[in-house]
């Protein structure tokens, strides 16, 4: 695991702290009852529900862990105090594709916000990095896994 500070939304570390603490409060209290009733059926060893339980509980406390260290690097940017033509961290950017004329727009977000089914992508992915430092009306070539695209940037927005 990286000990680098991952770069982060405020709106993103709020989202995942929160997530931290239903996991830490519900679900465990959720899962810790799950194996209290299911050690109330007897005999651990052919006990389908308890190892059921049991498994869960594991995952979770995994999943606890790795949120925890990420929150730990976590290094929140206040994307409210930029502004400008140029595309930074935090710009949601509109992109024109020359190859099929087709409009979209994605948000530059941490590795740890990333979500391209909400048009969220990481600062890290290759679209992000072709764009960052360029302004409206800047043409770019992105090679990605499934080839080269073409873009104009038409615009740039924070917040």
């Amino acid at each position: 695991m990286s000990d680098r500070s991952m770069p982060i939304t405020r709106a993103g570390f709020e989202r995942f702290t929160a997530e931290l603490r239903r996991l830490k409060t519900t679900e465990r209290s959720r899962i810790a009852n799950d194996i209290e009733v299911a050690r109330s059926h007897g005999d651990l060893r052919e006990n389908a529900d308890y190892d059921d339980a049991k498994e869960r509980q594991g995952m979770l406390e995994a999943k606890i862990a790795k949120l925890e260290s990420d929150l730990a690097r976590a290094e929140i940017i206040d994307t409210g105090r930029l502004g400008g033509e140029r595309v930074v961290f935090g710009a949601t950017v509109t992109l024109f594709d020359l190859d099929d004329e087709s409009e979209m727009k994605v948000t530059l977000v941490g590795e740890l916000e990333a979500d391209p089914k909400q048009d969220r992508i990481s600062i890290s992915s290759p679209v992000a990095r072709a764009l960052v430092g360029k302004s409206i009306d800047d043409e770019v070539t992105v090679r990605t896994p499934g080839g080269v695209r073409h873009y104009e940037i038409t615009d740039v927005t924070f917040g």
